[in-house]
């Protein structure tokens, strides 16, 4: 069955109860009249209750509504927290290092606001120690306390060993939170830009207004030529005396 509104001629009824394009009241009034104070408005008639009695219309732009519709549903589901489960397998002898990284998983996982389903894989002779499966999920459980709490507690599956970890935080708050940090980052970019263009431009004049004054050569004392002469016979005559 369509859900579309009945709009304008599709309204098949002798009286309708109006509402005006602002919200405002008009009354009951015929189909008649309410479709030709529409076509007045360069508007459309929509039908908004038709189980109401006598139905109810309203006058509006009907492509202007559908839009304005599309965007609100299309920001809706943009801000909706879809509960997601993330899934990270071990062995029950895991390296430390692998460790490590599984568990780096698990963190970024938690943050995000997701729960994490964690599986211990159990071969061969491994399925007699289950001890080990649940001594690894505990201290896995309290490196991650900070983040997320144990809401499925470790069970024997099989050959697994499985447990739920739920984050402390929600999937919107986390959400809002990563926008929050994006949006930090790009201003945090832009003023950095900012930042190095205005260093870049430096006028001329500044650079010569800042550097150190140059001794003039003018300030140089001058000697004369006969000051010259006397200084060299004198020099000669010392260096004699001193030979004999």
């Amino acid at each position: 069955m369509s859900t579309e509104p009945r709009i304008n001629d599709r309204i098949r009824v002798p009286e309708v109860r109006l509402v005006g394009p602002n919200g405002e009241q008009v009354g009951i009034v015929s189909i008649q009249d309410a479709l030709r104070l529409a076509q007045e408005q360069d508007l459309d008639l929509v039908e908004v209750a038709a189980t109401a009695r006598p139905p109810v219309v309203k006058v509006m732009d009907y492509g202007k509504y559908k839009y304005e519709s599309a965007l609100k549903a299309r920001e809706a589901r943009k801000n909706q927290a879809h509960t997601v489960i993330k899934e990270m397998k071990l062995r029950p002898k895991i390296d430390p290092h692998d460790y490590e990284t599984k568990k780096g998983h698990v963190v970024r996982f938690l943050k995000a606001g997701d729960k994490v389903k964690i599986t211990i894989m159990f071969r061969g002779r491994e399925q007699s120690r289950p001890e080990l499966g649940r001594r690894l999920l505990s201290k896995l459980a309290e490196d991650v306390a900070e983040l997320g709490f144990v809401e499925f507690a470790p069970k024997q599956d099989g050959r697994n060993m499985i447990m739920v970890l739920g984050p402390h935080k929600k999937k919107t708050e986390a959400m809002a939170e990563a926008r929050a940090a994006k949006e930090q980052r790009k201003a945090d970019a832009s003023g950095a830009s900012g930042e190095v263009e205005h260093a870049e431009h430096i006028e001329p004049g500044e650079l010569t207004e800042s550097a150190e004054p140059v001794e003039s050569v003018e300030s140089i004392e001058a000697v004369e030529p006969a000051e010259q002469a006397e200084a060299v016979v004198g020099a000669s005559a010392q260096a004699t005396e001193e030979q004999s």
